[in-house]
């Protein structure tokens, strides 16, 4: 039942030995926020809501683009962007972090996210681990993305992480919410001795996301309202469904080992429990961009958007777009590669049903 490519690549150990080259110095001008979407609250928890158009809503995601202004290496980050946007011409972005990989932060911030910007595209960000890592930390980047004009995050102070945010689709036709993303900041590393290695999804962000998940479904007359959680380290569910279980339908390329935590935080249960969350999207394994169905779950990964500065084996770069399609079960996904070829393209879940 499986449809893989897997290739030899080098490991993310050697990967993360070596260190990342310095941009070019200069910190561009603050630029306006603009708010895109309307907001609403609930909870306290304000989340953007946008509609179908035509029956349609288009998401593209792009994941670890590591991008350094001024950087030659960075070239091929910048150009597959623009690319991938004049292509699809999605409804949203939400990219899964690793967005930058050297100084200057802000620059480099500026020209990565620019695109979106010059196209009036409204995009939201989840951090990856190595966003916050140069010459300023995870909640200075925020601030510097939210500065950004058609940037739609909106983040939860009372919670861990500085990404986290809610964003809703809309019937065209009424205020019936009809999907939810959750945005999950799933951190950087821990320096625990017994636990050392990357973050994981901390307990009040779980809460956080139960409760509203509860609300959503209150409102629905109790019904779940299908729900998609994009975030950047994956969790140990995606070793699992690989090593310690068969049942399981895997489609795509399988380039390296997922690399999750060490601190399984019960995540996925959680959402197995509220019964919502249809899919699981992340990035961070930058060969790797299956798709993959196990135990009633989807994880999937998107595909590396980013550049010759890390290390990266799936060529082309490229990216992962979601398709939505009001009063339809379900959604359509397909990898986008630079240069403009489809592959993956797979409605789910009829793709990964077995008889």
């Amino acid at each position: 039942m499986e449809e893989v490519s897997s290739s030899k690549t080098i490991s993310r150990r050697t990967f993360l030995k070596s260190t990342a080259a310095l941009g070019i110095g200069g910190i561009t001008g603050s630029l306006p926020y603009q708010s895109w979407a309307k907001s609403s609250s609930t909870n306290a928890t304000k989340n953007q809501t946008f509609k179908f158009k035509n029956g349609k809503f288009k998401v593209l995601q792009f994941t670890d683009t590591h991008y350094v202004a001024g950087d030659p290496r960075s070239e091929r980050a910048l150009k597959n962007v623009n690319q991938m946007l004049d292509i699809e011409k999605p409804d949203l972005v939400i990219h899964t972090g690793d967005v930058i990989f050297g100084k200057s932060a802000e620059q480099s911030l500026r020209e990565i996210l620019g695109p979106m910007v010059d196209r009036k595209i409204p995009f939201a960000v989840a951090l990856g681990n190595h966003d916050g890592q140069f010459d300023k930390n995870r909640r200075e980047v925020t601030d510097i993305i939210r500065s950004i004009p058609y940037n739609i995050n909106i983040g939860v102070e009372e919670i861990y992480g500085d990404t986290n945010d809610i964003i809703t689709i809309e019937s065209e036709k009424d205020n019936t919410t009809k999907w939810v993303f959750y945005l999950f900041d799933s951190g950087d590393s821990l320096k625990e001795p017994t636990y050392e290695g990357y973050d994981y999804i901390r307990f009040d962000q779980i809460e956080w996301y139960r409760q509203h998940s509860n609300e959503f479904t209150k409102k629905n007359n109790g019904k779940p309202v299908p729900s998609i959680a994009f975030f950047h380290i994956p969790l140990q569910e995606f070793t699992y469904g690989l090593r310690y279980d068969t049942k399981r339908i895997l489609k795509g390329n399988f380039g390296e080992e997922p690399c999750p935590p060490n601190i399984n935080s019960g995540l996925y249960s959680i959402m197995r429990e509220q019964q919502d969350v249809q899919a699981i999207v992340c990035g961070h394994d930058h060969d790797n961009d299956y798709a993959m169905k196990w135990r009633g779950m989807f994880f999937i990964y998107g595909r590396f958007s980013g550049c010759d500065i890390v290390y990266n084996n799936l060529k082309p770069n490229g990216a992962r777009i979601f398709e939505f399609t009001e009063g339809v079960e379900g959604f359509q996904s397909w990898i986008r590669e630079y240069g403009g070829k489809i592959s993956q393209d797979l409605k789910f879940p009829e793709d990964f049903r077995t008889y």
